[in-house]
């Protein structure tokens, strides 16, 4: 279970961990913290230093309810952060966090090697075509409706048959235009009560027959912080549970804020193989 990320061939049979940069003001947990060059390099390198084979910059929140951000406004955030860190860090494997193909395309060209789409392809009809003329491994993620209403009244009949379902009709678009470097995201709390997400993580093993890499992004999610009525800042520990249990039921990369405690759940849990 490989993918191609610029020439490297990275093995996803052994978990890797995702380290998060967001470049926006209002992101739920970090919103804002990174506004300059200085501190974007500073977390990059503590996030590689750790143990990181991929960074995922993004500069449209997807918080719920998040503020919409222009196309132009999206590519003058990210392309110069892509540019920085790829001359100061030439051997990174960026993920760039976009549902516009045009991002994707510029971003690309600047030196990103996935493409991670929150919205699975639904968002930008032109999407699928251009991550395969491209070429780069695509996260398809699931999501219901928008950030602007996905958690106004979420409902589902079966919620994890239905996201395995949209997995497979999209999954075949993707191979019908020759690209065979797909990773799923089930969304964990883009368009799922805590309920959903939680019915979703106990069947995330189920996934698997989808016989693509799985990625979880529960990082000091709403799941997790309302459920023990505390904040997100204090959900680290919470967190390490959750991407222990997404570990054990099959997840190949783990998408965190926190890069040496998802090494260390990833470590225990080898331990049992």
């Amino acid at each position: 279970m490989t993918i191609n990320c610029k020439g490297n061939l990275i093995n996803l049979s052994s978990p890797k961990v995702m380290g998060i940069l967001n470049i926006t003001p209002d992101s739920f947990f970090d919103g804002g913290n990174y506004k300059n060059e200085a501190e974007i390099l500073s977390q990059t390198e503590k996030m590689l230093s750790e143990g990181a084979t991929f960074i995922d910059v993004g500069a449209y929140s997807s918080r719920p309810g998040a503020t919409h951000v222009s196309e132009e406004e999206e590519g003058q955030r990210i392309v110069p952060v892509i540019n920085l860190l790829v001359k100061n860090f030439p051997e990174i494997i960026i993920s760039v966090d976009t549902f516009r193909s045009k991002i994707a395309e510029e971003t690309i060209n600047s030196g990103a090697a996935i493409v991670n789409d929150i919205s699975g392809g639904k968002m930008d009809e032109n999407m699928f075509e251009t991550v395969a003329n491209l070429q780069v491994p695509y996260i398809l993620m699931h999501m219901l409706g928008t950030p602007q209403n996905m958690q106004k009244n979420p409902v589902y009949r079966d919620v994890t048959q239905e996201i395995i379902s949209f997995f497979a009709e999209q999954i075949h678009k993707l191979h019908q235009l020759k690209l065979n470097d797909i990773i799923i995201d089930v969304g964990f709390g883009f368009g799922k009560t805590t309920t959903h997400n939680f019915d979703i993580l106990k069947n995330l093993s189920l996934f698997k027959n989808l016989d693509t890499p799985i990625l979880a992004g529960i990082s000091r999610k709403s799941m997790l912080y309302k459920t023990l009525d505390i904040s997100a800042q204090e959900a680290l520990n919470a967190t390490t549970s959750a991407n222990t249990i997404a570990l054990l039921n099959g997840a190949n990369i783990l998408r965190v804020h926190d890069v040496k405690e998802a090494l260390e759940a990833i470590k225990i849990v080898d331990q049992l193989k």
